[in-house]
């Protein structure tokens, strides 16, 4: 008999343990205001974010829909995973503009974006400060400015439509349009930031080991996102899975930015001595135009050598650095590859594009490349751009941290230390807030009656982040994408290889899984 109790005994012990983290996950779910799904004990509400990781934009951009556009989720327990995804633009006005001081990146952003450092992306106060007042400086001078654009002309000039042309002249042959995006834009941010010229975008294309290795650290980022932080901090410890490829991948981009930079030290020092360092002002020198983003940083740094300052050395050159890349290349390619997709598969929308370019500057002999002035009449082609912005914005995700308990606009309580999530691709695809056609790829909802722009607030298309973190280079990514678009559209065809999948990696940057396989035929107008 005395078996038989100790196995009632059990029995009943397990039952009530079992039931009382039943009634424990039920009393967690009252609790929320709106819940994501089914809370499981222990395991929480994480077995449905596993299960559709897959197509997770998808998957989540339903459930908001079906949710009303803002949501609760607990993680399992013990871990203080906690938080709230919404697709609400007030939500986003509230946190991102008016109570801006409220909602910071939070210590466990830096730590899980560990590979972008102390930079413009993942600080706050006031090393944010600094390095926002930094980049627009520098970024926002004429003289830069007109740097950036030689650069990303010449670019197109001489490296871009030669490849295209090399592609076409090869019958049926297939080309990965996202990896031509992918070697175009990071040729130009290596010139732009470093002033050196990796030449990824050639005919015979190269295997670059740092490009490779820049990717790789994207991917693992988001791979954190997927896990409680407990797993990935383990798999770090173990090295192991993809937190080994990190490590690996962030070695071999470090080495290479840490030699730029030295290199770079290297030549201001002897082109320029300590007097001359003194009176170059970077902002008006004609000079300027001439000079990349890193020689210009050193040259400040070298005017204020002796001062100690937490902004100097070459660890924080490197972060600054490492940011610009990520806000520079992949955005850009993601929105270039996606913006060819549609118009491939939207001929009518190509049409209407070409007949613009056509009435401006049908006269030009080809081939050629726009100016900016010239981009700039191109009305139809930027609702394009927004239109595919919208639709499949660069980062599909933005992640906020609560420092103090607010409500917000759609009634949540957020506490101290809530993770927010704004589901920047779900929101394009709301029909509260874009209207029932907003699955629709309609360039023309960005064309007011009288034939300008129509400019959204930032809250509702926010592709381009919102209020203090608005993104610096909005101007020159438009500019960027017109250039490359009328350049290809009025020389080439593009045709989506039939039979090709088409779906979202799983990234920080909404890439594509397989790449876009492309056929480029000569375009005869």
């Amino acid at each position: 008999t005395s078996p038989m109790i100790t196995l009632t005994i059990s029995l009943a012990v397990s039952a009530t343990l079992i039931l009382t983290s039943f009634l424990y996950a039920f009393y967690q779910t009252l609790c929320l205001k709106n819940p994501a799904f089914t809370n499981w004990p222990f395991i929480g509400m994480l077995p449905q974010f596993i299960w559709n990781m897959s197509h997770i934009h998808e998957f989540s951009t339903q459930m908001l829909k079906s949710k009303g556009g803002t949501v609760e989720f607990i993680g399992p327990w013990f871990t203080n995973m906690k938080g709230i995804i919404t697709t609400d633009p007030m939500n986003v006005h509230h946190i991102m503009s008016k109570r801006f001081d409220n909602f910071v990146k939070g210590n466990l952003f830096r730590e899980t974006f560990q590979p972008f450092g102390e930079g413009i992306f993942t600080t706050d106060s006031h090393k944010w400060k600094y390095n926002r007042n930094l980049v627009q400086r520098l970024f926002k001078q004429k003289s830069f400015e007109t740097f950036q654009e030689k650069i990303i002309h010449n670019k197109v000039e001489t490296s871009l439509i030669p490849l295209l042309n090399h592609v076409q002249q090869q019958d049926g042959s297939v080309v990965d349009l996202q990896d031509v995006f992918n070697r175009f834009t990071f040729d130009n941010i290596c010139l732009i930031v470093l002033g050196h010229d990796p030449n990824c975008l050639s005919t015979d294309f190269p295997e670059v080991a740092y490009e490779k290795a820049f990717n790789q650290a994207e991917e693992s980022i988001f791979y954190r996102h997927t896990m409680p932080r407990y797993i990935w901090r383990l798999k770090r410890w173990l090295q192991i899975g993809e937190e080994k490829k990190m490590v690996e991948a962030c070695k071999i981009f470090d080495k290479f930015l840490f030699s730029c930079i030295a290199s770079k030290r290297e030549e201001v020092r002897k082109n320029f001595n300590t007097n001359e360092i003194n009176v170059i002002n970077v902002e008006t020198n004609d000079e300027a135009c001439h000079i990349d983003f890193l020689t210009m940083m050193i040259i400040e740094e070298e005017k204020t050598k002796g001062s100690e300052s937490e902004f100097s050395g070459d660890k924080f050159l490197r972060d600054v650095v490492f940011n610009l890349f990520v806000a520079g290349r992949d955005t850009i390619t993601s929105a270039l590859t996606w913006f060819f997709y549609l118009i491939a598969t939207h001929p009518l929308v190509e049409a209407k594009i070409l007949e613009e370019i056509k009435e401006n500057f049908g006269h030009k002999e080809k081939p050629w490349v726009l100016s900016v002035d010239e981009v700039k009449k191109l009305v139809y082609l930027h609702g394009a751009i927004c239109e595919a912005l919208r639709l499949f914005p660069p980062v599909p995700f933005e992640r906020k941290e609560t420092i103090k308990s607010d409500i917000l606009p759609s009634g949540h309580h957020v506490y101290p230390k809530t993770m927010i999530l704004f589901s920047v691709y779900a929101m394009g695809r709301v029909e509260d807030i874009w209207g029932e056609d907003c699955l629709e790829f309609k360039p023309e909802r960005w064309i007011s009656e009288r034939g300008g722009i129509v400019y959204e607030p930032s809250y509702k298309f926010f592709s381009f982040n919102a209020g203090p973190r608005t993104c610096l280079g909005k101007d020159l990514a438009f500019i960027q994408i017109k250039m490359v678009v009328a350049s290809i559209l009025w020389n080439y065809c593009v045709h989506v290889v039939e039979g090709s999948c088409v779906t979202p990696n799983l990234s920080i940057v909404l890439l594509m899984k397989h790449g876009l396989k492309v056929r480029i035929t000569k375009r005869e107008i």
